[in-house]
């Protein structure tokens, strides 16, 4: 596939275009007020006749998904009736490059004088009704792709990706890139390492999952979640491929691609169009068999191995390195976070036996030194290349420190091992956002969301509310039904007064009463509490964590946390904006 450079399909989502200049101030005065058609040949009418009727069934539709969607008994009805009061007007009779908000029943120069000009629909409408069109759309695409199966179900090939890939011209070759595995942290690793490069001046994709709030977050270029009209473009791009190679597979017996399979090929091919110097691509589940693994990245980073995921990866600590371990490839520099021994001997001996580079937590990989500031923490890391000394990082926790340190090692390697600069670390990790980790979405009382969802998350985000929370804390938990709640209960119960019990939807979802069962073993009956209703578990665990709060200098807060799902519901609910602009 050849890169195409400035493709207007992942440009913004801003769909209103600049006028067209003032013709008259231009020194053309004879167009002023003119009819169209009046010095046009037949090519040129023919030509903006089909532009006019391009637009005319662009307003149709946008008429259309204002009314679908509900917008009619929002808050502002008179949206719909000022689109609706231009819509039968005809563009014939209108100045060109007047535009849709320019309908009138005839041209400005014939008007009588006195008469009032029809008002049109205003741009910010028209702007709307095509955002709430294109929202339309890419519902729609999601919805289609939902019927295939789940993300979590993985199938021990790969074959069915690298078909598609390889019909559409291998697009994963065309730029470069780090894999990015391991039980937790992947994200906000894969967050740093985006502001890293993109502070040495990159342009990057950036590929995790799953999503907070919107699809689109799972496929960002430069930063930003891939615009809505590109997320459309991407899927209209690959479909045809995917038919062939789903048809090809069922015909054997065979499954269709998966939902995962689907968003891997989109994303690589997103990347190749826009196009990125650099991808980063976070793992889905595992790393032998997860579908990013057509990938053949110049360095693998190995995060934190915890148990998670055990129905599919394995029930022990060495089987699920074993599964994470596969994206290590011949030649790539491995990038290692700190693990436990035995994970960590396996991670040489796999290093050793590609010729791989290997640069793990030891000596040469550490963070030095750590202290609580203002908006996050100042940290001082040692890498292979170079001591950073006292650079403040936006994100909270040790284990955040423990990110930037492999996230710096592992750009210092895409770049031969040379250090970065003094300058490019502090802007990109003073500035990085990693929404639903460890974030504040209100005050008074806080409420903190945080995607920790394992027993290894909850044991970090202990640590930290400790360190950065000293009041009376209160959590608003719910869980999906494969996770081991117990445990994960069990590392928060140290540091929170009480927990309110949630509900979640999806057929995953732990029911809140089992939940609430395993909770009243862990914390006691009189410490649990349940509330179906998110919103309302809010509002009663910042009740709670208000109550008898007297400590000097401490404030209460709220900890909603147990799974992602909760976390990005919880955003909305707090009227957070979603993540990377979607």
């Amino acid at each position: 596939m050849t890169p195409r450079r400035n493709d207007p399909r992942f440009g913004p989502d801003d769909p209103s275009t600049p006028p067209e200049p003032d013709r008259e101030a231009a020194g053309d005065p004879g167009r002023a007020g003119a009819d169209p058609g009046d010095d046009e040949d037949a090519p040129q009418r023919a030509d903006r006749l089909a532009r006019e009727e391009a637009e005319d069934a662009e307003f149709d539709a946008a008429i259309k998904a204002i009314v679908s969607s509900g917008l009619i008994a929002g808050p502002d009805p008179g949206v719909v009736e000022e689109i609706r009061a231009g819509g039968d007007a005809r563009r014939e009779d209108s100045p060109e490059g007047e535009g849709l908000g320019g309908r009138s029943g005839a041209p400005a120069g014939d008007r009588p004088a006195g008469e009032a000009e029809e008002a049109g629909p205003s741009r910010e409408a028209l702007d709307a009704a095509r955002l709430l069109a294109l929202d339309e759309k890419v519902e729609e695409i999601y919805h289609e792709i939902l019927t295939r199966a789940p993300e979590h179900k993985v199938q021990p090939t790969l074959q069915r990706v690298r078909d598609v890939l390889e019909m559409m011209g291998d697009p994963q070759r065309s730029y470069r890139a780090i894999h990015i595995t391991g039980t937790n942290g992947k994200t906000s690793t894969s967050r740093m390492v985006e502001a890293l490069l993109r502070e040495r001046g990159l342009r990057t994709g950036r590929f995790t999952s799953p999503h907070l709030e919107s699809v689109r977050e799972r496929i960002c270029i430069d930063g930003r979640a891939i615009s809505r009209e590109g997320f459309i473009a991407a899927w209209e791009e690959v479909e045809p491929f995917i038919d062939l190679v789903d048809a090809d597979s069922q015909a054997s017996g065979g499954p269709r691609l998966s939902f995962f399979e689907v968003f891997t090929v989109m994303a690589y091919a997103a990347f190749s169009d826009a196009p990125v110097d650099v991808a980063i691509v976070e793992v889905g589940m595992g790393g032998v068999w997860d579908a990013t693994n057509v990938l053949d990245a110049d360095v693998a980073v190995i995060g934190p191995v915890a148990l998670d995921h055990e129905r599919w990866l394995g029930s022990t600590l060495q089987d699920i390195a074993s599964e994470k371990l596969g994206i290590v490839k011949p030649g790539c520099t491995v990038v290692c976070a700190a693990q436990p021994v035995a994970v960590a001997e396996m991670v040489r001996e796999r290093a050793a036996e590609l010729g791989a580079r290997l640069v793990e937590s030891g000596p040469d990989l550490r963070v030095v030194s750590r202290e609580t500031a203002v908006g996050g923490q100042l940290v001082t890391v040692r890498t292979p290349a170079a001591r950073y000394e006292d650079v403040p990082l936006s994100l909270r926790g040790a284990f955040q420190a423990d990110n930037a340190a492999v996230a710096l090692a592992a750009v210092e390697a895409l770049f031969g091992g040379a250090a970065l600069g003094g300058d490019v670390v502090e802007h990109a990790l003073m500035s990085v956002a990693s929404p639903g980790r460890l974030e504040t979405v209100r005050t008074s009382p806080a409420v903190l969301v945080d995607a920790a969802h394992n027993p290894h998350g909850a044991s970090a985000l202990a640590d930290a509310l400790i360190e950065y929370y000293p009041g009376r804390l209160v959590g608003v938990v719910a869980m999906m039904a494969d996770k081991d709640a117990e445990a994960f209960l069990g590392e928060l119960e140290p540091v929170l007064e009480a927990v309110v019990v949630t509900g979640m939807s999806g057929e995953r979802a732990m029911d809140a009463e089992e939940l609430a069962g395993i909770a009243r073993d862990v914390f006691g009956r009189d410490r649990v509490e349940v509330e179906r209703d998110l919103l309302a578990a809010i509002d009663r665990a910042a009740t709670l964590a208000e109550e008898d709060d007297d400590a000097p200098m401490t404030s209460p807060a709220v900890v909603v946390t147990g799974s992602i799902q909760l976390v990005g519901a919880a955003r909305s609910l707090m009227g957070r904006p979603a993540p990377d602009g979607a």
